[in-house]
């Protein structure tokens, strides 16, 4: 997990659900590559977000359809859904750590707790804005993947 701290204030997140980003996003560019690159991670599947706008792209796990605990995923209802990566004009993402492992990626200024959240487990995650956040905001998803299997 990160230890750097990510530089600058805050992004504004709106109040209001669907939560969302509403400034300091990612280029489209760099939002093109954070996609790309969640994506070409193994044993990863693209699909619609169970719970999410549409403009959203849900990560499901090939071979794991039923979340092990209700707090590793964003849909405990359905299929398991750890991440879902929010649009260009967004460009945030939403998804599942443990709420040790959550708290800091919050403390540094990555992340805040989902606006939602049931469990203490779902968080945002602020949409990168250079390519070494890119690698940073792609190593968050890869632990959430990771507490989602159970690893």
């Amino acid at each position: 997990m990160i230890d750097t701290p990510r530089p600058g204030p805050r992004p504004t997140v709106s109040t209001e659900g669907p939560q969302r980003q509403l400034e300091q996003r990612a280029t489209p560019e760099l939002w093109g590559r954070l996609v790309a690159s969640v994506f070409a991670l193994d044993g990863v599947v693209e699909g619609h977000s169970q719970v999410s706008p549409k403009s959203s792209r849900a990560v499901f796990l090939d071979g794991l359809e039923v979340a092990r605990a209700p707090e590793t995923s964003l849909f405990p209802d359905g299929r398991l859904e750890p991440v879902h990566l929010h649009g260009v004009d967004d460009t945030s993402v939403h998804l599942v750590l443990s709420a040790a492992r959550g708290a800091r990626p919050t403390e540094l200024g990555w992340a805040e707790p989902h606006q939602y959240e049931d469990f203490g487990t779902e968080f945002m995650i602020y949409g990168p804005r250079d390519g070494a956040e890119v690698e940073i905001v792609v190593s968050i998803v890869e632990e959430s993947l990771a507490f989602a299997r159970g690893e």
